[in-house]
């Protein structure tokens, strides 16, 4: 005990105080300092976790700051996919060299399942001794502490963020686990920021495809081509391997159009459970593996998405868009935005094909008046020109005078006959694949790009007066006969006249060389037996100026 003279003693007790306090003080204050850096790291981890509004970058900044603010060596984030795996996984402090010798990516198993299925905070002095932990595959860098904290975007778990190997070999501290836990709830404010921002430039690209094919269809573009373009775009805008367009035939769903894969099965049963469900309610659906559910696709099919084609309150046909196995599945938010595309699709392709049979009318009302005035007007004026011709001759003595008269008046005939054919040209429907139309089809195909312009004469009711089965010969005739012309005869000038009354009499003048004995021997055995399955005949005869005249004719009774 010290009593009242110990003076010196009590200085040396109050010294030794005065010193502890001043070095409790130090500690406060080192202990402030650390916390008031950390809290501006962590200030400063937040600003920079939301700088930007890409998903991806802002996912690697999120890694990248944790790894920062808690000294990890090694940082990941994994993002749960729809199946309770991990979708994607995004990681800092493994260098290419070494992720190229590990294999796959993590999947969600073991320790990281685990915060999967229970998403808090955990912290381990060594990954190893944990009861869930699987281990790791070849070639992984050696690992033993850990944190991990769930990143949460609204009430949504959108992921876990794994820390591990605290840099100086030491555990992982609750002030990290404080902080990483801090950074978590920063960054899910920050995903939900890059993910609005995502769905709204991916809402503005689907506008822009859909204004693309409005614009394709004013330009000119074909329904056909709309629906090629539907399925492109619905490739490129979803991340799909491929895509097709399949519309309504009976029974069945038949592709229409086809983007990705050239493989895409012609057609699919419509009463398939979920196409038959999404035709039925008009509602689009998503599937987790396509392959199990709609049967044998090309590829390793996994996610799908079906989508109506709907026109007013009918569903005309789907859109179906396809993933491969090893990808994202597809998310929710996307259905309304592909169902948008696909119904203002349609509706720009209704109102196309509507302009275009407006159009159609248009021409063949103006065909109709165009045929009037042939029938009206040129054919009588030239008939009354032929008939004052004819009523000459009577005054005309001379020879060579009169053989002109009546060369005039033969063309004459000749002409109004062309303008008849051409008046039944016009007064048919462009869409008609009656007889008259195929057989100028047929002639149009065969002389196109040769030297040689085919005269084509009509007269009677062709495709009325003949039978389908007396049709098919007509057309292998006109096909022999006017290839037998170009091809072998040489010809540079071809009349090919159809008649239709009592009788079906084809008629081909060319002024060619003839055809070769062979060539001629095997075409006209084969016109001779078609007119004479029919009861018909055929003539063949050179003409006096030079040229072959073949004449396939066949009763119509």
């Amino acid at each position: 005990m010290v009593g009242p003279d110990d003076a010196p003693a009590r200085r040396l007790l109050g010294g030794l105080r005065l010193d502890e306090l001043l070095d409790e003080m130090r500690d406060r204050l080192a202990e402030i300092g650390s916390t008031r850096d950390k809290m501006q790291s962590l200030l400063d981890a937040v600003l920079a976790v939301g700088a930007g509004l890409e998903l991806d970058s802002t996912l690697q900044r999120i890694v990248q700051a944790a790894v920062e603010l808690v000294g990890a060596r090694y940082g990941a984030l994994g993002v749960l996919g729809s199946r309770h795996n991990l979708s994607q996984f995004v990681y800092v402090g493994i260098d290419p060299e070494t992720r190229a010798h590990m294999g796959h990516l993590p999947e969600g198993k073991g320790l990281l399942g685990l915060l999967i299925k229970d998403p808090r905070a955990i912290r381990l002095h060594d990954i190893s001794e944990h009861a869930a932990s699987v281990g790791f595959p070849p070639n992984h860098p050696p690992m033993h502490s850990f944190l991990g904290a769930p990143v949460r975007v609204r009430d949504e778990i959108f992921g876990n963020l794994y820390m591990t190997e605290k840099q100086g070999g030491g555990d992982f501290t609750a002030d990290d686990e404080v902080v990483l836990e801090a950074l978590a709830a920063a960054a899910g404010v920050a995903v939900e920021n890059a993910r609005l921002f995502e769905r709204s430039r991916m809402r503005e690209r689907w506008l822009e495809a859909t204004a693309e094919i409005n614009a394709q269809l004013l330009a000119g573009a074909t329904a056909q081509d709309a629906l090629q373009l539907i399925a492109q775009r619905a490739v490129e805008l979803a991340s799909a391997s491929w895509a097709t367009v399949l519309l309504r035939d009976g029974e069945e769903l038949r592709k229409a159009a086809q983007a990705g894969n050239d493989t895409v099965p012609g057609a699919f049963a419509a009463d398939a459970p979920v196409l038959a469900q999404v035709l039925e309610t008009g509602a689009p659906a998503l599937l987790e593996d396509a392959g199990d559910q709609l049967g044998d696709l090309p590829g390793q099919a996994g996610a799908a998405v079906v989508v109506p084609l709907r026109a007013g309150t009918a569903v005309t046909g789907v859109l179906l868009a396809v993933r491969d196995k090893d990808s994202a599945a597809f998310g929710a938010d996307l259905m309304p935005l592909l169902a948008s595309f696909a119904d203002q699709a349609v509706v720009a392709i209704e109102f196309a094909e509507n302009q275009s049979a407006k159009r159609m009318v248009d021409v063949l009302e103006d065909r109709d008046r165009i045929a009037r005035d042939l029938h009206d007007h040129v054919i009588q004026r030239l008939f009354a020109t032929g008939m004052s011709l004819q009523g000459s001759l009577t005054w005309v003595t001379h020879p060579e005078a009169r053989r002109r008269v009546q060369k005039a008046v033969s063309q004459l005939d000749q002409t109004v006959l062309e303008i008849r054919t051409s008046i039944f040209d016009l007064q048919a429907d462009s869409g008609d694949t009656g007889l008259r139309r195929r057989l100028l089809n047929i002639v149009a195909e065969i002389t196109e790009g040769a030297e040689l312009s085919p005269a084509v004469r009509m007269s009677g009711t062709i495709d009325s007066l003949v039978p389908d089965y007396i049709g098919e010969h007509a057309e292998a005739v006109v096909r022999e006969t006017v290839t037998n012309a170009l091809r072998h005869a040489r010809a540079t000038e071809l009349t090919l006249t159809v008649e239709a009354g009592d009788a079906l009499i084809i008629t081909m003048v060319d002024n060619g060389r003839g055809m070769p004995p062979e060539v001629a021997r095997s075409g006209l055995r084969n016109l001779e037996q078609r007119a004479a399955d029919l009861g018909g005949a055929l003539t063949v005869g050179e003409e006096p100026g030079g040229g072959t005249r073949v004449t396939w004719r066949v009763p119509l009774d």
